[in-house]
């Protein structure tokens, strides 16, 4: 995980429980096979890819907290 993604994102969602939370059930749902939401090159960390996508704002994080696919 690269730290300006998670600094940039934290921006985004203040709260770093929520964001943990957030980025782990989106790495789960990457790792069973939902395609990126964003551009992803050869090496792919799932992690970097789920805070890309609420850094661009293409993950409504209330949404995948409040959602029952774990």
């Amino acid at each position: 995980m690269q730290a300006h993604l998670l600094d940039e994102a934290s921006k985004q969602v203040s709260d770093p429980l929520v964001l943990v939370n957030a980025v782990s059930k989106r790495v789960r749902q990457l790792v069973k096979g939902q395609r990126p939401m964003v551009e992803t090159g050869a090496r792919v960390d799932w992690a970097d890819v789920a805070l890309r996508e609420i850094i661009e704002g293409k993950l409504a994080v209330r949404d995948l907290i409040a959602s029952d696919d774990f």
